[in-house]
């Protein structure tokens, strides 16, 4: 009798999309912070480089385009063959790291929640760690295997799903802290397993090791070829789905009463957002917090819907990424220092800021 007026809702859902006009200049600052990231990633270094010869430089790979910008031959090499991959490489695995971390958030209704949380990064670090421990498999000099993303994968998802299992085990309801609670004892069995692998396999615990702190060195455009379907392939999915997650937000009977399928949209994003993880950790190694710092300031800033979150969280989670490696780069010059020792060291903190501000949900 009341289901028409059950429909009325709508524009309360589109509510959180009110401020277009702010979307938009949100927009725009998510994409002048990427071409920040990317000229200051390329301009600084060991070698600094004018920021606006670099900005001529790469201006010079678009089709057609051919201007002096009085860089010498090996400045240019520096730029387009070195730098500029690395650079590449932190935009995609940074945009993915935020936008999975923004899709869990979402799908699990807890702003805690993000792929090392969840144990999705354990799993997928601890399959990576396999291939490289029984295979042998990283080899700098040559690059990413097709195997180590493929098996990244199937070890997110395995992850994921003890952890959607677990946090179902004392009864039908999966509540956002029993979740917390099951990635965190999912994460710490399968980081047993991996010590346990390390420890039969001592001759490639330096590679590993090396590895879990997080790099984003690259053997040219190799390991970014390989990321960047993946990459797209996340992103389609979680950004065509955007609105699903706003609905969910309103509880699943609700979304069953506007015609949404929860489970299957739960399942879709997870597998989506597993995807990219894995993606991201088997370039990258373990890259804690980015998950949480931006899809979290993203919310605080620009609004809670996940149709501005999500978008921005990928722009900005990208660009957070590459400056993060500039200065894991420049630092501690001529040493480089890991760059998941930085992302650990800001997000700590935040991490006890978000703890602080979600206490009424984890209760």
């Amino acid at each position: 009798m009341r289901s028409p007026a059950r429909s009325r809702p709508r524009p309360a859902a589109a509510g959180p999309g009110r401020p277009a006009g702010l979307r938009k200049r949100w927009l725009a600052a998510g994409v002048l912070a990427v071409l920040v990231a990317l000229i200051a990633g390329v301009s600084l270094g060991p070698v600094s480089l004018p920021p606006g010869s670099v900005a001529v430089e790469l201006l010079n790979l678009l089709p057609g385009v051919r201007l002096d910008s009085g860089l010498t031959a090996g400045e240019a090499a520096i730029v387009t063959q070195l730098r500029l991959p690395r650079v590449v490489l932190g935009l995609l695995v940074g945009g993915l790291l935020a936008l999975a971390g923004g899709a869990y958030q979402g799908v699990f209704r807890n702003p805690l929640a993000d792929p090392y949380l969840l144990g999705v990064a354990a799993g997928a670090g601890l399959a990576v760690t396999a291939v490289i421990a029984l295979g042998g498999a990283m080899d700098p000099l040559v690059g990413l295997p097709l195997t180590v993303p493929l098996a990244a994968f199937v070890g997110a998802l395995g992850a994921v799903a003890m952890t959607y299992l677990l946090g179902a085990a004392g009864g039908r309801s999966r509540s956002p802290a029993t979740l917390i609670l099951a990635g965190v004892a999912v994460s710490a069995f399968l980081s047993a397993g991996q010590t346990y692998l390390l420890q039969r396999h001592s001759e490639s615990i330096q590679q590993v090791y090396a590895w879990l702190l997080g790099r984003l060195a690259t053997a040219g455009w190799h390991d970014v070829l390989l990321v960047l379907p993946y990459f797209l392939l996340t992103a389609v999915v979680v950004l065509l789905h955007r609105r699903e997650l706003d609905v969910l937000s309103l509880g699943d009977d609700e979304a069953a009463g506007l015609g949404l399928h929860p489970q299957r949209s739960r399942y879709l994003l997870i597998a989506a957002a597993s995807l990219g993880t894995a993606a991201a950790v088997s370039a990258s190694g373990l890259i804690g917090f980015v998950g949480i710092i931006v899809p979290h300031t993203v919310r605080l800033l620009a609004g809670s819907s996940y149709r501005v979150i999500l978008p921005l969280s990928m722009l900005f989670g990208g660009a957070f990424l590459a400056l993060t490696d500039v200065v894991a780069r420049t630092a501690a010059a001529p040493a480089e220092i890991p760059i998941g020792v930085v992302t650990a060291l800001l997000g700590g903190p935040f991490f006890v800021l978000v703890l602080r501000t979600a206490r009424r949900v984890l209760t």
